[in-house]
């Protein structure tokens, strides 16, 4: 069984059973809509044809639930547009050029983060409508293909190598072990984290089996360098069978640790990563993890692979070239540079001992012969 750290299934669950009855704060058409969307997204009916098949997971069906409601509710009481249908195109962009730039604010009076989820979930709604459409032989004119999808990265806490060790010498035994992990792992957490058991660990700690259903994108077995002997102590000390999960605290308590130990060591100055160090969570170390391991791999796709990534722009995305450095040495410059002129200078070398040794076979066979006849001269002397 896979463990749902944020719950998103009970919540799911337990929203959709109180729906009964219950107004969801939008008109009764795009409610109508809404229901239709939500359920065959929970099916795996009329997604786009690029998208990928079959039913969305609980996390997906929150977020769609969430932030559709949002949108409808902003459409209606903005333009008065009580069936989503029926929206235009200009003020579809009016709406979401209002939230990049800040027009449209939250309630609290801040700028939305994350605009660019915003405008995906409506792109995938309106690709649902125009399938749906398209199979009672209606063409419905996709008026999200101009939208900008673009987004800035967003910033994250950087730590050096230096700075992750003087954060595990200052943590907490339990953090200790935690910190070490993440950091050698780059596992996904807390999806990936809370589900590692004890069995999941081989050749005496030495390797890691990621499990494929536990996952986000693919199974992995991948090698332990920094914390094997850490894992295995800790497994000893805690008394911990096959089936024990390796971390129980929830991720909210263990957020919390390590944003209160970072501030406590580092301060509330920015990281090279654009985050503050008292932001740290578990999700930096995945970050800080790339950037340890990137200059250490001697492969694209063998790094892609402990990371558990299908494309090489992920790479990028969480190392953003941090912590790198100019490795290029004289060797290696005499290695691929001027590999292809030695090469040549060493056949040439050959040919020329090969020459050579010709030469003295030759001289050699002329020396014989000049013995034999000089000792043929010698005999006849004597005869006579």
């Amino acid at each position: 069984m896979k463990i749902d750290p944020y719950k998103h299934k009970e919540k799911y669950l337990k929203w959709k059973n109180s729906l009964k009855g219950k107004n969801l704060g939008i008109s009764e058409k795009n409610s109508k809509i809404f229901l239709e969307y939500l359920l065959d997204m929970e099916q795996g009916l009329n997604v786009a044809s690029g998208s990928k098949k079959g039913a969305r997971s609980y996390i997906r069906l929150n977020s769609l639930k969430q932030r559709m409601i949002f949108l409808m509710k902003n459409f209606e009481e903005r333009y008065n547009i009580q069936d989503i249908t029926k929206i235009g195109e200009r003020e579809l962009h009016d709406f979401f050029t209002g939230i990049r730039n800040g027009a449209i604010r939250r309630l609290d009076g801040k700028q939305y983060k994350s605009p660019t989820d915003y405008v995906k979930i409506f792109k995938a709604f309106w690709h649902w409508h125009q399938k749906v459409n398209r199979k009672k032989g209606i063409t419905i004119e996709d008026i999200t293909i101009d939208l900008d999808i673009s987004q800035s990265k967003p910033e994250w806490v950087y730590l050096t190598e230096e700075q992750v060790k003087k954060l595990y010498d200052h943590a907490k035994y339990d953090y200790k072990i935690l910190i070490m992990f993440l950091f050698d792992t780059g596992i996904r957490a807390p999806t990936e984290l809370v589900n590692i058991k004890v069995s999941d660990f081989y050749n005496d700690f030495k390797e890691l089996n990621i499990r494929d259903e536990i996952s986000k994108t693919f199974g992995r077995r991948i090698k332990l360098m920094l914390c094997s002997h850490l894992i295995k102590e800790f497994v000893e000390a805690k008394n911990l069978g096959s089936e024990d999960y390796l971390f129980t605290k929830t991720p909210t308590l263990m957020n919390k640790y390590l944003k209160r130990l970072s501030r406590k060591l580092f301060g509330e100055e920015k990281s090279p990563g654009g985050e503050k160090y008292s932001s740290l969570t578990m999700y930096d170390f995945r970050h800080c993890s790339c950037c340890y391991w990137l200059p250490r791999y001697k492969s694209e796709s063998a790094l892609k692979f402990r990371f558990g990534w299908k494309k090489s722009d992920k790479i990028h995305y969480y190392s953003e070239m941090l912590g790198m450095r100019d490795t290029i040495s004289e060797e290696d410059l005499l290695i691929d540079v001027t590999k292809t002129e030695i090469e040549k200078q060493l056949s040439k070398s050959e040919n020329e001992n090969d020459m050579l040794k010709d030469r003295m076979e030759i001289m050699e066979n002329q020396m014989r012969k000049i013995l034999q006849m000089v000792n043929q001269n010698f005999v006849v002397v004597q005869e006579n």
